[in-house]
């Protein structure tokens, strides 16, 4: 396509400067870190956190509970949760918990119950579905401005040293643009492969944009490129043979992997242990509603675009309620917008650009005054913009309509 003529005369320009594409992905002002101080490891997780996030001390939250059950009760954690809420800047959009236990809250897991604050709502006793997210494949940014909603993770690990190392990988994995392969296991326990429908309909969608493969076996074992690992059962084998990349996430669809201690199912944790940075587990007898698990394809594309882990994973569980988000929050290997001049035209590329209508403005200096010079939509699944030739200026796109993403 080509733009309409900017007229515009940019002094000493020899060829067009993108300036700003808009990216989606919380910053680290935007997350507040909630510390439990009559938990040593807490203490010592969420001052190793802030440093390595630069996250402001204004962020850190500060809590008591007796730290080592898995289960907190409905009355403690409201009591908590309304001193929260006092305690936390208006600017912050979502929690990182520095803590492995409790993971639960009587029916709720610990991250949802900080997320939308305890709700029965959000439980369900028997096999029923239960109250879903707003948030789920949404395309928003804030998302308390938006819904009053905070999405929590918790920064799970079995020592202080295993979440520095979560933590360090999180980190590694900025901007990286790793070049992994999603694998989707299509596995022989029936009950817990019902995610495997879909797996056909989304490598095709998906394997433009990431190598996707669709694996029919219980075990992936010696890959050494994963991104994305997605599974259905109770024990995942082979799992430490793989070589996770940075700003990886895996998980089991199975009943209690948000069970993260104790349990005859294979931890949620075990993911992290082995390599990866994030990954989700029921707490509460979920059956196998697929809706209570994370969808494939959406926390895919969400990431894909340059959202953060935790923006990703939540965005990708309809119901949320009985699931816990482990993983390092802030984690986003696929942010980054590039752009290419030369006598041909300009080029604007991305690992995946966020779906919607776009204007195009120009201006003789990158402080402005910009104007809108086109509008342009991109659609799902664009990579990279052809904007034929221009004349020198600073551009900048600015999103007008949001669309959410495909999958």
């Amino acid at each position: 396509m080509s733009l309409l003529p900017a007229l515009i005369h940019a002094e000493s320009l020899q060829q067009p400067v993108l300036t700003h594409f808009p990216q989606p992905g919380l910053s680290p002002d935007q997350l507040g870190v909630i510390v439990n101080d009559d938990d040593p490891d807490s203490v010592a997780i969420a001052a190793y956190y802030l440093e390595k996030r630069n996250i402001p001390t204004a962020n850190l939250i500060h809590v008591r509970f007796k730290p080592g059950s898995s289960t907190m009760s409905r009355e403690t954690f409201i009591n908590i949760k309304r001193r929260v809420d006092r305690a936390t800047p208006k600017t912050v959009q979502a929690f990182a918990l520095t803590w492995a236990q409790p993971y639960r809250v009587d029916c709720m897991s610990i991250t949802s119950a900080f997320a939308f604050g305890f709700d029965p709502a959000y439980c369900a006793s028997t096999c029923k579905p239960t109250r879903p997210s707003p948030y789920f494949n949404s395309s928003v940014a804030r998302p308390y401005a938006t819904y009053k909603m905070r999405p929590a993770m918790s920064l799970a690990a079995a020592s202080v040293a295993d979440a520095k190392k979560l933590i360090d990988r999180g980190v590694a994995s900025d901007h990286s643009n790793p070049a992994g392969t999603a694998y989707l296991l299509s596995t022989s326990d029936k009950a817990r492969n019902v995610r495997a429908a879909g797996f056909e309909t989304l490598r095709i969608q998906m394997q433009a944009i990431i190598p996707t493969e669709i694996v029919q076996a219980d075990t992936l074992a010696r890959k050494h490129d994963v991104m994305f690992y997605f599974t259905g059962l109770t024990q995942v084998p082979a799992l430490d043979s793989n070589t996770f990349l940075p700003g990886a996430i895996g998980d089991h669809l199975t009943s209690a992997g948000g069970v993260l201690f104790g349990t005859g199912q294979m931890s949620s944790l075990k993911w992290l242990e082995a390599g990866a940075t994030g990954s989700y587990g029921a707490v509460i007898e979920p059956c196998n509603y697929p809706n209570k698990f994370p969808i494939p394809g959406v926390v895919m594309a969400h990431y894909l675009m340059g959202e953060t882990l935790i923006e990703a994973y939540w965005k990708s569980v309809q119901m949320p309620g009985q699931g816990i988000f482990i993983g390092e929050p802030l984690a986003r290997p696929f942010s980054g917008v590039s752009h290419h001049a030369s006598e041909a035209g300009m080029t604007v590329s991305a690992r995946l650009m966020t779906p919607g209508l776009y204007d195009v403005q120009a201006a003789p200096s990158m402080i402005g005054p910009y104007r809108t010079v086109a509008r342009l939509p991109i659609g799902w699944g664009t990579r990279e913009l052809n904007l034929g030739k221009i004349p020198p200026a600073y551009y900048r796109f600015e999103r007008r309509a949001e669309v959410a993403p495909k999958p």
